[in-house]
């Protein structure tokens, strides 16, 4: 047999074995970054805390850190409490056009096992790239083009925790040194434990911000049954009752999983979020802060046109007057006009920041003016590259009658417009040091940074277990934004 998860496993089997090459370390190591200053911006969340106490009173062998705990847990509370963390303010890295987070379900798992198994930094870096990369091609298998929407979303599942339950399992046999036919056997177990629907997006409750953890957790349970000796079936992806018939149906592209597999990589083609907000908002803020930096003043704007791919409009500018008018700090995050203007008149962070996201900022008489000079409106152009590009087109009349016009066909963060190291750094400093001092914040960067060239996971989560907790004020960056 030569089924789609046998491949993939053989791959994984592959890369534990010969390693990876350095770009694609590179990728994985920024990644790590990433989302470990989110995971520390979010150790306030309310969700994190339950996790935390959860896996506390369940007890077990103490073998892996999560983060902001001076107290070790299991290899798998681990990782449900760092998933947890990670996917909390919805900060983190997302894939086009899959619209999964990745890094929040894989990394945690991975961090975990490799703590536990001392394994060394390259080690680690190589199960978070195979992960990521089954994880995206899953959701893949799963994106209809002819709708350009997940078959996932449309059934109201959440992909990323279903997708990334199986990446993160992957990622972690790969360090527990399973071996090809085990690897085929992991992913036959983790298909039978994601899990996660996004009702909660609709009417409210706090579940979703716990499913990387969730998915995290279960990868690592998967990878240690296998290592155990249970097996799963080889057929699982693409079996009359297996993975993708069970929750895509007949909608599915089983040609995503495999074609081009080792040679071209979903995993290099990750979005990371410069800005704490949605990621459809992120274009918009991006042509705000070039029309800043051409001198444009924001008092002289007469109104300002927001052009964004058709889909685009219905979650960033309508109703329209709510959106001009937020009601909270949370929506103000899900509104193309006010993350305009906010950009426009100087925020903070990279362009934007937590702050700007306050129930008080949302209530900030200059950018509420400026926002009701907002339209989003659909634009052709935008529409024809979405979603693989999250592109946009501001236009501002001026009280002169003059226009000005920045298009943006690659939003800052992903393929064609990467965050370099500086500005990635720059996020997690920005990030951490709402919770931990600076210094502390400066030796974890540092200490992920250097991975690739041998730094030992071991030295990363003794910094990550001894950080110090500080109150955050105002809870801000504590809703969810995907």
């Amino acid at each position: 047999m030569n089924t789609p998860a046998q491949r993939l496993a053989a791959l994984a089997a592959q890369a534990a074995r010969t390693g990876l090459p350095a770009d694609l370390r590179e990728t994985s190591v920024s990644r790590l970054v990433d989302l470990v200053g989110n995971s520390i911006a979010a150790l306030d969340c309310e969700p994190a805390h339950i996790v935390h106490e959860l896996t506390r009173a369940w007890g077990g062998v103490s073998a892996t850190t999560a983060i902001g705990s001076a107290q070790r847990l299991p290899a798998p509370s681990g990782a449900l409490v760092n998933g947890t963390l990670a996917h909390c303010l919805d900060f983190d890295d997302s894939h086009l056009p899959s619209v999964l987070h990745p890094s929040a379900a894989v990394i945690p798992a991975a961090l975990a096992v490799a703590e536990e198994v001392d394994a060394g930094g390259a080690a680690l870096l190589d199960a978070i790239t195979i992960g990521v990369e089954v994880t995206c091609r899953l959701g893949m298998a799963g994106f209809d083009p002819a709708v350009k929407n997940s078959v996932f979303f449309d059934r109201g599942q959440h992909a990323t925790a279903i997708c990334g339950t199986v990446g993160a399992a992957v990622a972690a046999g790969m360090l527990r040194g399973l071996d090809a036919e085990a690897l085929t056997s992991v992913i036959g177990i983790a298909c039978s434990m994601g899990s996660g629907v996004i009702e909660a997006n609709r009417t409210g409750g706090t579940i979703k911000r716990v499913h990387c953890g969730w998915a995290a957790h279960s990868g690592v349970v998967a990878a240690d049954l296998a290592g155990h000796g249970l097996t799963g079936p080889p057929t699982v992806l693409e079996g009359r009752f297996g993975f993708l018939n069970a929750f895509c149906g007949d909608r599915a592209d089983l040609g995503q999983l495999t074609d081009g597999l080792g040679e071209r990589w979903e995993a290099a083609t990750v979005f990371f979020k410069p800005y704490p907000c949605n990621h459809f908002t992120h274009p918009g803020v991006d042509a705000a802060l070039r029309m800043r930096a051409a001198g444009i003043d924001p008092d002289a704007v007469e109104s300002l046109v927001l052009g964004v791919p058709a889909p685009v409009v219905h979650t960033i500018g309508e109703p329209t007057e709510e959106k001009r008018r937020p009601r909270s700090g949370y929506h103000a995050a899900f509104s193309g006009p006010f993350t305009v203007a906010a950009a426009l008149l100087g925020g903070g962070g990279l362009g934007l920041s937590h702050e700007d996201f306050t129930d008080s900022a949302a209530r900030d008489p200059r950018r509420l003016a400026l926002a009701a000079k907002v339209r989003v409106v659909a634009d052709d152009e935008c529409g024809a590259v979405f979603p693989r590009q999250m592109p946009s087109v501001l236009t501002a009349t001026l009280a002169d009658g003059s226009r000005h016009t920045e298009r943006v066909p690659v939003s800052l963060g992903g393929p064609g417009n990467p965050m370099s190291q500086e500005q990635l750094t720059a996020k997690f400093r920005l990030n951490a040091t709402r919770a931990i001092p600076e210094d502390q914040a400066d030796r974890i960067a540092d200490l992920i940074w250097a991975l690739p060239t041998g730094t030992d996971v071991s030295a990363l989560t003794d910094a990550l277990r001894s950080t110090v907790r500080r109150p955050i004020p105002d809870s801000v960056g504590t809703t969810p934004r995907s």
